[in-house]
This record gives structure tokens, sequence and C-alpha cells, in this order.
């Protein structure tokens, strides 16, 4: 396995626990620069970002239909991505990763 994706795979998975994971995970990869966790944090911060603003707008509405489904789409993204980090692989989470890469492109 490359010594990157090695290197770099304890704070991908960190970074996915919770949002403090995540936090966790960006000052452990502050000093090594580790591409492949760079990649996961972006992902997984941007999994939490929008579980909080969605969590929100959520929230108005009194429906477990909307509520379920929140909550479908936040388990499969948050699901996807800490599968993809523990394989080693750096794909993109569906819908949104785009987005995450470019928004947190800061996060190197």
């Amino acid at each position: 396995m490359n010594t990157t994706v090695e290197s770099g795979k304890t704070p991908a998975i960190i970074s996915y626990l919770t949002i403090i994971g995540t936090i966790i995970a960006y000052f452990m990869n502050n000093d090594a620069k580790n591409t492949f966790a760079s990649f996961h944090i972006r992902q997984a911060l941007g999994i939490h970002i929008t579980f909080y603003v969605l969590g929100a707008l959520i929230s108005i509405f009194d429906s477990w239909m909307i509520t379920y489904a929140f909550w479908i789409f936040i388990a499969v993204l948050w699901g996807y991505g800490m599968v993809t980090a523990i394989q080693g692989e750096q794909r993109e989470v569906p819908i949104l990763g785009t987005q995450y890469q470019k928004w947190f492109s800061t996060i190197s």
C-alpha cells in the first residue's frame, strides 16, 4: 500500500467520527501535510457542516418524512466517506463531494 495512504489513514478515519474528530485530525495533519488525510478531512468537514446547516433547516418542518430523509442522506454520506477512508481510497462522497473539495481547498 502507498505510504502516503498508510500514514494518513488514522487522521482520515478520525475526521469522520465527530466534528471534534475533524478538528483533531486537522491538527494531527497540520505538520505532516498528508494529501490523503487532507482529502478526507475536507470531505468530513463538509459532511459535518452539511449536517448542522440542513439540520437547522429541517427543524423548521414538523414532518417525520423530511426528518428521516435527512438522516438517511447524512448516514449515506458519512458511511461512504468512512468506508473509503478505511479502504485507503480517495473517492468523493456523492452529490456534494466535489463541492467540499472546492470550498475547503485551503485545508491541505
